[in-house]
Parts: structure tokens; C-alpha cells; sequence
């Protein structure tokens, strides 16, 4: 049986690293299954058994460990910088620069709150802080920054190796009761403005109801004398708003056509629209009263169908410039985004991905498709070549040196803010270079979770040596306790503004409070309390700046106090 002690003992073998990282994950994974009072703490829980694996001295070779770590966290920060990309400049529009204020403001807290413990207390050094700062908001991609750019900053050395466990004991100690600190404030802001859900999911269906995102579908019969004989682009320039003539049926001959811009509108014809819910009101003044008619979506002269765009040369494309009713003769009227359905504006830029609602001619709908991709085969090829050459790109955007007054050595994004930052303005602008950067759900989950995997795992076996002796004794108690007052209060403060100030509906608070900190556990805790989406809705909508600010952040506090 030699062979399989050298396999679990030594080291210094590749099969023994292989071995080991398997072992912790496929654990940790598991046992981040388990939820306690409906909470469970997912992948993090790799951490943990990486921490007992290494307290059982079990270790991987120390370059080996330390490019599996780096090489996660890359993997992982670069395929978050994909999937909040696309999100992130238009997250600080209307309602989401309410709730992105809010979020920097958490940030700009919790930050307060460790510098005043740094100082106040001044018994624990400014990389375990980051590290109890980092877990008390739950926040890994934080703490994988900061110890890549102490590691920059210091040097690879042996104090710069202990500085780096301690990092990781600090995040280990702190992240549990960050986790929990999160629920506990959305508790308290509840009891504290003794909140209804029943009210508050009522005062939500009204906030939906007049939503100007969702597209409205109605049927209009033309009683308006003035708009008799006119055509539809001079009703389109009377109602200055965006909107979209399915079809219409003709009253004089009952025949269902697709308009164009130079179909004539006649007394008692039935149109089609695709509006704005909360602008209904508008469209009945000025073209007529609405009636409810069936219209058959599949046959007959107009049928309405679905098409993905697939082809690389329509990313960017707006919709007006495909000039469809000259063309195909058609109408789109729905352009579906990750799920979300929006209104074909004619200025709305097209990605890859996009499923657009045709409307039209059975034949112009399927030369359209033709033209357009419409391959679901296309999008589940993974699109390699923009993922390195991001990550290249990435790499070096972070090691270009940044000098900043005051500060002793020059400033570098590093290992994980280069790609973060690269990965985001690849996803917002990289079709006008001709990237693709669609990638599937599935294939981005699976990239993140296996970066995330690899990087904790790796932080839990070089930190377990030592973790038991340093953090269960009156330091650890203490680094607990910090990561208590870093996580609870600025929430606290924050959730009170937001109910108090901004009258924002309690899902939307708690959605708020679980991105602030990145945090699924507590995101999962209250769409459960919920029952709707409103708190993934407002988690996602400052989500991108967080993760972008808690990278940064944990840099500039190493380059400052370290």
C-alpha cells in the first residue's frame, strides 16, 4: 500500500495536488449544501474543508499551490467581469443610481468601520483586518486582491506568506457571522418600521404595474376622426413615443397585415400595439377606444415567431438599421435580453443572444432568421479566443506600476482587478472590435465555480497549518467580533436611510443589503421571504459596482497601511 501513502503524503507530486484539490472540493461542495435555518454557505464551505485539510498538515508544493490559486482567481474574476458587464453602465440609470449610491455607501461604511478598528483597538495588523474586513462582507474576490497585491507590494518572502494565511484566517473567522449579520439586519429593519410583506408585495404589484420597462401589449380600434387616412409614420410622429404596430386588421376587408410606414390608418381598423404599460392612456386619446380580440399569433398571412441572433456581424447592429419593413416587410416587436423583455426601440443596440418577437410573413421570417443565425448549436461554442485575450489583455492592464502621491510604491490592479476591469468593457463594447462575448449560462457558471473552487481551496490548505491556534483563543474571538461590527452596522445605518429617506419597498432593501456584500446565502434568504424577484432585481442591479468597488478597495487599504 505504498503507492497510496505517497499518493496522500508526498507532496511533491502532481498526482498528490490533483488529489488533494479534488478532495477539498468535492467535500467542501457538498457540505455547502447543508442549510442551517434555511441558510447555507455554498461554495465558501470549500474554504473550510481546506482549512481542516491542511490543520491535518495535508499540503501541496508551494508554487504548485500558489499558481492554482492565482490562476483561480483569474478565471473567476474575469467570468464575474463577463456577466456584470453588460449590466454595469446602465445600472447607474433612474432607480439604480438610488441603489448603487446606497450600496457605495455601505462600502464607504464598512470601510470606516475597520479603519476605526485598525487605529482604536490597534491590536491586529492591517492584512489580517483586510482579511476579517473581507469575510465580514462576505466578499472573496476581495480578499484574493488584497493578498495579490501585498505579494506585489512586499515580495514573495516568508512574512509576506504569513501575512497571506493571516489574511485567510481573518476572512475564515468572520465570514459565518458576516453571513448571518446580513439576515439579522433585514430582521431588524423589519421589526424596526414593523413592516407587512402583505403590503409591501401589494405596494409592489402597483410599482410593476406602472412600470415604462415591460412591454404592453394591446388592442386599439381607430375611433379618432383625426388621425382618418393618415399613415403610420405620421401617427408615429404624433405620438412622440416608443412604441410598435404589431399588426392591423382592416376593417373594410378583414384582412391581417404587417403595416408599413406608409400604410394608411382608416376609421374602425383594429391595431396591434406593443407599448408602454403606464403610457396606455396616451395611445387610447389619440388613435381610440381598446378592445379585446384573440389575435391568431400563428396563422394566416402574419404569424409571430421567435429568432436568435447568433451571427458575430449583428452584435452593435441597432435595430433601425436592419430596415425591416423595407426588406422583409416585418415587425419586431419584443427584443428578450437574459430573460428580460424589452421594447424594440429602433436606436436599441443588438448582442448576441438576443431573442427578437417577429412578426410578419412566414417566409420574410425565416429568410430573416437565415440571415441572422438563429442557431442555438452557434451559441453553445464557447468563444476561447475572448476569453484569453481578455485575460492577456487583463494581465497586463494590472501590471502597469500607477504612482500616487504619498504612497511608497506605485499602485498595480494586479492579478485580479486587470481582468476584472478588462472583462467589463470587453462585455460592454467588445462587439465593436468584432469579440463575441456571449457565453452560455451554464458554461460562465461553470468557469466561475471552478475559479472560485480552485482559489479557496487553495487559501484553506495553506492557511489550515496554523488556523486552529490562531483563531480559537481570545485573537480569533476578537477578529470575530470585528467582522460582527464591520458587517451589521453599516447595514443597519444604511437600510434605515433607504426606508426612512428614500421610501424603497422592503424586498428591494433586502436585495440591496445581499449585493451590497455579493452575498448568495443572504441573497437566497430573501427571495425565499419574498417569493418574487424584487430583491434579485435590485441584488443584480448593484451588484457590478460593488464587485468592482470591494476589488479596488481591498488594494488601495494594503497600499495605504500595509
Amino acid at each position: 500500500m505504498s503507492w497510496l501513502t505517497e499518493l496522500i503524503m508526498d507532496n511533491s507530486s502532481i498526482a498528490h495536488a490533483i488529489f488533494l484539490y479534488a478532495l477539498v472540493i468535492a467535500f467542501g461542495v457538498i457540505l455547502g449544501k447543508i442549510k442551517i435555518f434555511g441558510v447555507s454557505l455554498g461554495v465558501t464551505f470549500v474554504l473550510f474543508v481546506g482549512i481542516l485539510v491542511g490543520h491535518l498538515q495535508l499540503t501541496v508544493n508551494t508554487e504548485i499551490l500558489h499558481f492554482i490559486r492565482e490562476f483561480g482567481l483569474i478565471l473567476f474574476i474575469f467570468s464575474i467581469g463577463l456577466q456584470v458587464g453588460p449590466g454595469f453602465f446602465s445600472s447607474f440609470k433612474r432607480g439604480g443610481l438610488i441603489l448603487n449610491g446606497l450600496a457605495v455607501l455601505i462600502i464607504l461604511l464598512n470601510i470606516i468601520v475597520a479603519i476605526a478598528i485598525y487605529y482604536g483597538f490597534g491590536d491586529i495588523s492591517i492584512s489580517n483586518l483586510v482579511g476579517v474586513l473581507s469575510g465580514a462582507v462576505t466578499n472573496t474576490p476581495g480578499l484574493g486582491a488584497a493578498q495579490q497585491t501585498l505579494t506585489e507590494v512586499a515580495g514573495a518572502s516568508p512574512a509576506t506568506a504569513d501575512a497571506i494565511k493571516g489574511m485567510a484566517m481573518g476572512y475564515a473567522a468572520a465570514y459565518p457571522l458576516g453571513v448571518l449579520g446580513i439576515i439579522l439586519s433585514m430582521i431588524l429593519i423589519k421589526a424596526i418600521f414593523r413592516i407587512s410583506l402583505d403590503q409591501e408585495q401589494e405596494n409592489l404589484n402597483h410599482e410593476n404595474e406602472q412600470s415604462q420597462l415591460q412591454p404592453h401589449v394591446i388592442t386599439l380600434q381607430v375611433t379618432n376622426a383625426l388621425i382618418f387616412n393618415h399613415t403610420v409614420k405620421q401617427v408615429h410622429d404624433v405620438i412622440d413615443r416608443n412604441y410598435v404596430i404589431s399588426r392591423m386588421k382592416k376593417a373594410t376587408t378583414g384582412e391581417i397585415i404587417i403595416p408599413k410606414s406608409d400604410t394608411l390608418i382608416e376609421k374602425d381598423d383594429l391595431l396591434l400595439i406593443v407599448i408602454s404599460a403606464q403610457e396606455e392612456h396616451v395611445y387610447e386619446s389619440v388613435i381610440g377606444h381598446k378592445v379585446d380580440m384573440k389575435w391568431d399569433m400563428n396563422n394566416g398571412p402574419a404569424v409571430s415567431r421567435r429568432i436568435l441572433v447568433t451571427k458575430s456581424e449583428y452584435s452593435g447592429r441597432k435595430i433601425g438599421s436592419l430596415r425591416l419593413h423595407m426588406g422583409y416587410k416585418l415587425n419586431i416587436t419584443r427584443v428578450n435580453r437574459a430573460g428580460v423583455d424589452l421594447l424594440a426601440n429602433p436606436n436599441l443596440a443588438l448582442q448576441i443572444g438576443d431573442r427578437l418577437t417577429v412578426v410578419g410573413n412566414i417566409d420574410d421570417i425565416n429568410r430573416l432568421a437565415e440571415r441572422m443565425g438563429n442557431s442555438l448549436k452557434r451559441l453553445n461554442q464557447p468563444n476561447m479566443f475572448t476569453m484569453f485575450i481578455g485575460i492577456l489583455l487583463g494581465i497586463i492592464l494590472g501590471s502597469i506600476p500607477i504612482a500616487f502621491p504619498g504612497m511608497s510604491v506605485p499602485m498595480k490592479l494586479g492579478l485580479a482587478g486587470g481582468p476584472l476591469i478588462v472583462a467589463i468593457l470587453i462585455s460592454c463594447f467588445g462587439y465593436k472590435v468584432k469579440l463575441v462575448t456571449y457565453t452560455s449560462s451554464a458554461a460562465s457558471l461553470m468557469l466561475r465555480e471552478i475559479g472560485i473552487c480552485l482559489f479557496l481551496a487553495s487559501v484553506g490548505i495553506a492557511a489550515g497549518g496554523d488556523f486552529a491556534e490562531t483563531v480559537f483563543n481570545a485573537t480569533g474571538l476578537r477578529w470575530v467580533l470585528y467582522g460582527f461590527l464591520i458587517t451589521f452596522f453599516p447595514l443597519l445605518i444604511v437600510g434605515f436611510i433607504a426606508r426612512r429617506k428614500y421610501k424603497l419597498n422592503y424586498f428591494s432593501i433586502m436585495g440591496l443589503l445581499s449585493g451590497s456584500y455579493t452575498d448568495p446565502p443572504a441573497l437566497a434568504y430573501s427571495n425565499k421571504t419574498a417569493n418574487n424577484d424584487a430583491p434579485a432585481v435590485a441584488y443584480s442591479t448593484v451588484y457590478p459596482l460593488t464587485m468592482f468597488l470591494r476589488v479596488i478597495s481591498a488594494q488601495i487599504l494594503i497600499l495605504a497601511l500595509a
